[in-house]
């Protein structure tokens, strides 16, 4: 049995555990480990007097893998991306947008659900974290549209799906996570979730406002506000427009010259100045604690999938499956486009499996040297060639479409993380409430992968000009 078959054969009792229910970090590390084990024993002609030194030489290689590739730099965005979003509910800065986004928003058809909508993608821009911002507008949206008549399933599916923004809408800590596996610039990465995520805000707004027109008593509208209250609302929502520029200008200064730091150091800085603003607002140490606590269980959870999933990484590695699946793609009879579309599909399948981080982490390793081994002019039309496809802006697009998908996992049964977390806030409404709220919304997924596909200037029209 060659290397090849080896890395099919781990793989596939992989997917079986983690089908099964075994975590993701750590179904991973298994079959990593027992990848390497056999991998470096059939080397030795599977003689038995060799397994011992196949399993030293396995652990070992095992153990470089956490501390080797996790004691990065970039990776210290994850946890203050997250704790930003923490901080920022405890400063109130979530509340105050939520109330600027009704007043402003509310009197259209839908308009409570329509302001959620814009409150999560206003609070996905200062929180790295989807799960953060489901947690927090759960406990202050659904309260509200329940108030005005909602259908509680709709209204816990408006949140839900709200809360997927932050994976686009930089600071992303997914969008950090895939830079960092496919080597590509963060800076950039961040750039281009931008325009995509508030794109994605406007169809699911788009969605929201044509049920509430086609369908009787559904989402009414809220009027009566003056517009003195809507102006009176924009000050205590202010704070988060000054960290979202900061952070940009961490990663690029749009006014030409250097970028005033690196994004981790833009993280950090945006982290202290909401700090500062939840001291302001009455934030005390059992506020801070559980901030701090909620930041620590979330970055321990991602880190821990990543140690995993890097063992086995390892092992495709000594496999050479990454290899051989590229050959297996270009060797293709079929459009570059219709194979992008399959592997859009196929992530769409494993989503209902596996977490969004995860699942990332274990295909990327094999998937991203095939699309790269296309020729990524072949993706786009003449008038998008400008935008150099090739290398690393199809990297970048590529990158934006998959995590796109990763946000479509969220929301999708049976483990949609999202519905679960707004389930578990809301112990008037169960998960399976949330799962049918949400279905509306794959639709208005489905709508916004077809738009990047076909425009692939809205993902990197800001990366350009970077």
């Amino acid at each position: 049995m060659d290397s090849i078959e080896i890395g099919l054969w781990v793989t596939g009792g992989l997917l079986v555990l983690v089908v099964l229910g075994m975590r993701v970090a750590f179904a991973a590390a298994f079959a990593g480990l027992v990848g390497l084990i056999w991998i470096f024993w059939s080397k030795k002609g599977y003689d038995p007097s060799e397994l011992g030194w196949a399993l030293t030489v396995a652990i070992k290689t095992a153990g470089q893998v956490p501390h080797g590739k996790v004691a990065s730099q970039a990776l210290s965005l994850i946890p203050t991306f997250i704790l930003i979003g923490y901080l920022a509910y405890y400063a109130g800065l979530t509340r105050a947008l939520f109330e600027a986004a009704k007043r402003w928003i509310a009197w259209v058809p839908g308009g409570l659900a329509v302001s959620t909508v814009f409150a999560t993608a206003g609070f996905a821009a200062v929180s790295g974290a989807s799960v953060a911002t489901a947690a927090v507008f759960a406990r202050i949206a659904i309260p509200e549209m329940l108030k005005v008549g909602y259908d509680k399933r709709f209204a816990a599916g408006v949140v839900a799906a709200g809360g997927t923004l932050a994976s686009l809408i930089p600071p992303s800590a997914i969008l950090v996570i895939y830079a960092i596996i496919v080597e590509q610039d963060v800076g950039k990465l961040l750039l281009a979730g931008f325009i995509p995520g508030v794109v994605s805000a406007f169809i699911y707004a788009g969605l929201i406002i044509l049920l509430a027109l086609t369908i009787k008593g559904f989402g009414p509208p809220v009027t009566g506000f003056t517009w003195r209250q809507r102006f009176s609302s924009l000050p205590p929502a202010l704070p988060i427009l000054a960290v979202v520029v900061i952070i940009i200008f961490f990663v690029y200064n749009p006014f030409g010259g250097d970028a005033w730091g690196t994004p981790t150091e833009g993280g950090a800085v945006g982290a202290f100045i909401v700090f500062l603003m939840a001291l302001l607002h009455g934030m005390r140490w059992p506020e801070l604690k559980d901030a701090l606590i909620e930041t620590a269980k979330l970055s321990t959870m991602i880190f821990a999938i990543i140690w995993g999933v890097l063992i086995y990484v390892r092992f495709l590695g000594f496999a050479d499956l990454p290899g051989a699946f590229a050959d297996w793609i270009t060797s293709l009879e079929q459009s570059p486009m219709l194979t992008l579309i399959f592997i859009l599909l196929a992530y769409a399948v494993l989503g209902m499996f596996m977490d969004a981080i995860g699942m990332l982490l274990l295909t990327l390793p094999v998937v991203y040297p095939a699309v790269m081994a296309l020729n990524g002019g072949e993706f786009v039309s003449a008038a998008d060639s400008a935008f150099g496809m090739s290398g690393p802006m199809c990297a970048i697009w590529f990158g934006i479409l998959v995590v796109k998908m990763a946000e479509f996992c969220l929301i999708t049964p049976p483990i949609g993380l999202n519905c679960f977390v707004v389930a578990g806030v809301r112990p008037d409404i169960s998960v399976q409430d949330v799962f049918k709220g949400v279905m509306p919304f794959f639709v208005a997924d489905a709508v916004t992968i077809a738009t990047l596909v076909a425009f692939p200037s809205i993902v990197l029209w800001l990366p350009s000009l970077a």
